[in-house]
């Protein structure tokens, strides 16, 4: 469980491992305040999970139009493709128009948020972190996907091309990096906490020679393939056959559309476990609402996998509920990154 533990280790500096790793431990942290004391946390796997029916809901008075923000991250083209099915699924079974807004950058879902122009989002950890404070609270999390072996977590990896002699962190020492978005939590806030808490400097001229934004994880990952960045870095599951970018993220997405062959690349670091990225609702929605998308996507895996693979760029077991309190240390590690460039400012 995320707790009030974690909010003073973070100011003292303690290191990332027991913040990171507690999230993905599969039974105890899952299991937020309201669980502790009787409320059941669902996953995909539960028998009673069922598709909702169809059919045009009361809150659709309030709610006549569904929006969705899709991160940045990739081409659009491939972003509305992968999401096609699943908003036509989401129109047939509640009977009102879906509009998809697929955001240039991280930022563009965050700001969507906060001016109430979308009801909810798939969104990685510091993006929701950010939104929770932009918003004062008017944001939460719902729902985060079930890895294979029932953890909630992925990585963040530093990876290199192959071919370019560099083989472990130590020999990026004087080289070029590529930071995937400012906003992302694996390809920029967790591996930056991490380093720093390793003694290295990340800013341009410290340990690196220079950092810079590729532009989103797929962009990172291909400035490195192209030669502008000595490594770059993004995320993974973890889990799997690391020669096929393991069972999802970005890797794999990038090596399902024939973009990477992983004999190209080579894995010279990675993270602790970061609990996965949450699907995140406002919270000034009529419950109704909020009940029967959390009930959609739990049950999506089981009626409609190849919808629920296509949004998740590969598969898991599913869906699993969360709460705040699990995402709270990277709240609290979100300031301690913009105190440090108010200090370096």
């Amino acid at each position: 469980m995320m707790n009030r533990r974690y909010l003073g280790a973070l100011a003292l500096g303690a290191s990332l491992a027991p913040q990171l790793a507690t999230a993905q431990r599969a039974a105890p942290a899952t299991m937020a305040p309201e669980a502790a004391a009787g409320q059941r946390m669902r996953r995909t796997l539960d028998a009673d999970v069922t598709m909702p029916e169809a059919g045009r809901r009361a809150w659709a008075a309030q709610v006549p139009q569904i929006r969705i923000g899709l991160l940045g991250g990739e081409n659009e083209a491939d972003r509305m493709g992968r999401f096609g099915a699943y908003q036509a699924l989401l129109q047939e079974t509640f009977q009102v128009p879906v509009r998809l807004f697929a955001a240039s950058d991280y930022a563009g879902v965050l700001q969507a948020f906060s001016a109430g122009q979308i009801e909810f989002a798939a969104m990685g950890p510091s993006v929701y972190a950010g939104t929770w404070i932009d918003t004062n609270g008017g944001v939460e999390p719902v729902l985060v996907a079930e890895e294979r072996d029932g953890s909630i977590s992925y990585i963040a990896v530093m990876v290199t091309r192959a071919d370019s002699g560099i083989t472990n962190l130590e020999q990026m020492r004087g080289r070029t990096l590529a930071w995937a978005d400012a906003n992302s939590t694996s390809g920029y806030l967790v591996p930056r906490f991490a380093l720093r808490r390793q003694g290295i400097g990340v800013e341009s001229g410290q340990y690196f020679s220079r950092t810079g934004f590729g532009g989103g994880h797929e962009q990172a990952v291909v400035a490195v393939l192209q030669r502008q960045f000595d490594a770059a870095v993004t995320w993974a599951s973890g889990q799997g056959d690391v020669n096929e970018g393991f069972t999802r993220g970005n890797l794999r997405a990038m090596v399902d559309k024939g973009m990477l062959n992983m004999r190209d690349l080579r894995i010279i670091w990675q993270s602790e476990p970061i609990i996965n990225g949450p699907i995140t609702m406002r919270t000034n929605l009529p419950r109704a609402f909020r009940d029967d998308i959390v009930n959609f996507h739990l049950a999506l895996p089981k009626t409609h996998p190849t919808v629920y693979q296509q949004i998740e760029r590969g598969g898991g077991t599913g869906y699993r509920e969360v709460t705040h309190a699990q995402f709270q240390f990277l709240v609290d590690m979100r300031r301690e990154e913009a105190a440090e460039r108010r200090r370096r400012s």
